[in-house]
């Protein structure tokens, strides 16, 4: 098996902004992993909030290539156990397991759906992410893209005056995401008039490790939560189960397919609704991810959407989400 490695940056259409970062452009990893004539692609972008750099996940693969290139590649889950072994960075991880999947269905001829027993004949549709911004220039990104369902991020003092006003210019559904930025009381406070303009979910609302306030949101929204920064890793779906709703489970975050499956195995067997988040990647992330929609109840795949250009192709998602899966085997990827 051959490894090589890209490093791109990532334009932005818009500055996007959240309740603890803005930026304008994002740099991702793209692991490529061939074999026998044929080239499985993953990604990870980096990401300063758990301090992960392009150079230190390059560093990382470079240090153990050889390792990687002598393996006598198999299957996806059988690569990951080996990869588990070097004490590698989940998003490191992440790369490598993405690339290792494309790769498996692209020597097996079939998509990785397809291998993993399900079909596309039913999915949710992806929302739309609309960042913190001023009001008239979040009401502008709505009208730019028109979209059945958006996610709002939020974490600023006038929360509900601003889906107040956003809620006059569309009917879709809305999510709010406050990514971590509010008390239990204000999430308490805040749901049933975010109810009344249409949300249908709270993501995150309060502190990674805010399990009591978190305790007193699932006793007492009249919203469902989501876990996000709460649920990062494999063990983290059986703490977040008597807290939250449901997951939103990041690939980057968890260390890729392999373990994402199994835990939306988890997390079913623990009644949880299950969600697959992005971060703001390219096409061959959001082609990773995917391949995992009939799984889910909700997906959060919209990365590419917010590119000011793309690096590859893969899946594509149309003006009313519907998705249009890659003819190609395996995510479908193939770089530009």
């Amino acid at each position: 098996m051959q490894t090589a490695l890209k490093k791109y940056t990532l334009q932005l259409a818009h500055t996007f902004t959240i309740s603890r970062e803005s930026r304008d452009e994002q740099d991702t990893l793209v692991v490529c992993l061939s074999l026998d004539g044929k080239t499985g692609y993953g990604e990870a972008t980096s990401n300063p909030y758990y301090k992960i750099t392009i150079e230190g996940m390059m560093a990382e693969i470079e240090a153990v290539r050889d390792q990687i290139e002598a393996y006598d590649f198999d299957t996806p889950e059988n690569f990951y156990e080996h990869l588990e072994s070097l004490n590698l960075h989940k998003f490191t991880l992440c790369a490598l397991d993405l690339a290792a999947n494309d790769l498996y269905g692209k020597l097996k001829g079939k998509p990785l759906y397809e291998i993993w027993g399900t079909n596309t004949d039913k999915y949710p549709i992806t929302n739309y992410t609309i960042g913190i911004d001023t009001i008239e220039k979040m009401v502008a990104k709505l009208q730019e893209k028109p979209w059945p369902l958006y996610k709002i991020k939020l974490g600023t003092p006038d929360d509900v005056a601003i889906i107040r006003e956003l809620r006059k210019h569309t009917d879709s559904i809305f999510r709010i995401d406050a990514n971590t930025a509010w008390t239990a009381e204000e999430t308490i406070k805040n749901a049933p008039l975010l109810k009344e303009l249409g949300v249908e979910f709270l993501e995150q609302p309060l502190k990674a490790d805010d399990w009591e306030g978190m305790a007193l949101v699932k006793e007492q929204s009249v919203l469902p939560v989501i876990a996000d920064e709460s649920c990062i890793i494999e063990s983290d779906v059986e703490q977040c189960g008597p807290y939250f709703h449901g997951i939103n489970i990041k690939l980057t975050k968890c260390g890729g397919l392999t373990p994402a499956r199994r835990m939306i195995k988890r997390g079913r067997e623990l009644g949880l609704q299950l969600m697959v988040g992005c971060m703001t990647e390219s096409t061959v992330g959001i082609s990773a991810i995917a391949q995992l929609l009939p799984q889910l109840d909700y997906v959060d795949m919209d990365g590419a959407m917010l590119l000011k250009g793309d690096i590859a192709t893969g899946v594509e998602i149309l003006g009313n989400g519907k998705v249009i899966f890659p003819k190609l085997n395996g995510s479908g990827i193939e770089l530009l």
